[in-house]
Parts: structure tokens; C-alpha cells; sequence
């Protein structure tokens, strides 16, 4: 069973860039699972058009297609002699509050190592977001995205208590992406 590190963080904090840097310029037999990759094709089986609208789905369906896709996950880990990274949330923000992105049943089944949060300046986030026309995002102040990553900070210390996961906060601040990429590769090295 390979051994698993989850990558997390709030929207527009740079957690897909720096995952992608690290992987160029990783050496070792790693590979990349989207959970919400995972979670949308469930979604789309259940007739949901796109990546945003999963959200706002009612909870009963999103815990159904979590469950669903950490068990696919939880499959191909099991096959697996790579270190699997999964990129993910954890929390969502619905209307009906923020969801832990890996409840109790999925991060339970993930055991993962690691648990990785990026994190940046809540102003920079709101900038990059404004920036990126490919997403469909609701407008959050500043203020809103600072919570988020408290939350994220606050759910992934309870993650790591479930499954004693080691917690690891990497901030990608503007022009320093080269120093995350870094910090991410050392945790990759230590693993495999």
C-alpha cells in the first residue's frame, strides 16, 4: 500500500501551482490524485454540470459523493508502490456553512502521512481570484478568507488527531513560490 500525503488549501492560495512545480521537479515515483477530479465524475454520473455547482449541492448528496471517492482513492492507493499525493480541500464552503473537505469516514480511509495546508495572505488570495476568469467563485471579502484558513488550519489539526498525521503549513506568498516548491519537495524526499 503506498503511502499518502494530502495537499490542501483555500481557493486562490496557489495549491495546484506549487503541486505542480514540486512534481516537475520531483525524482521519485509519485502520483497525483485530484479528489475533487474524483468527486466531479461522480457528480457528473448524478448529473451535475460542473466543478462549482458540487458545492451547492444538498449535503446528503455531497457526503454521498465524497464517500464515493474516497473509496475509489482508497482503492488505487491500495495497488499502488507510489507516494500518492491527493489535492484537495479542507473545507468547503456551501450555503449551508463550510464542510470538513475529508470527513471523518474519508480521512479515516485515506490514513494519510501528512497533511499538507497552503496558505497565503488573505488579500493576495482575493486578488488572484479576481484575476482568474476560468472559475465560477462567490465573492468573499478578505475577512471570509481569512476564516476559511483558519478553519483549514482548525479541521486539519482534527484530521491529524484521527489519524496521527503530521500537519505542515507551507505559505505561498507572492514571489516566493520557488521557497513553497521547496518546502513541499523536502516533504516529498523524507517520504519515498
Amino acid at each position: 500500500m503506498a503511502s499518502i500525503i494530502i495537499v490542501t488549501g483555500t481557493p486562490g492560495a496557489g495549491k495546484t501551482t506549487v503541486l505542480d512545480k514540486a512534481l516537475e521537479k520531483s525524482k521519485g515515483k509519485v502520483s497525483r490524485i485530484n479528489y475533487g477530479d474524483f468527486m466531479f465524475e461522480i457528480a457528473k454520473e448524478r448529473g451535475v454540470r460542473n466543478r462549482d455547482d458540487m458545492r451547492k449541492l444538498p449535503l446528503h448528496e455531497q457526503r454521498s459523493i465524497q464517500t464515493a471517492a474516497a473509496n475509489r482513492i482508497k482503492a488505487q492507493s491500495e495497488t499502488s508502490k507510489e507516494l500518492i499525493i491527493v489535492d484537495t480541500h479542507s473545507t468547503i464552503r456551501t450555503p449551508h456553512g463550510y464542510i470538513p473537505g475529508m470527513p471523518e469516514w474519508v480521512i479515516k480511509s485515506l490514513q494519510p502521512s501528512v497533511i499538507v495546508l497552503v496558505e497565503t495572505d488573505p488579500k493576495q488570495i482575493a486578488r488572484r481570484r479576481s484575476k482568474d476568469k476560468t472559475r465560477s467563485r462567490d465573492a468573499e471579502s478578505v475577512g471570509e478568507i481569512q476564516l476559511q484558513q483558519d478553519l483549514n488550519r482548525m479541521f486539519a489539526s482534527a484530521y491529524a488527531a484521527m489519524t496521527g498525521a503530521s500537519v505542515k503549513v507551507i505559505v505561498n506568498a507572492d514571489k516566493k513560490l520557488d521557497s513553497a516548491v521547496s518546502e513541499l519537495l523536502g516533504i516529498l524526499k523524507e517520504m519515498l
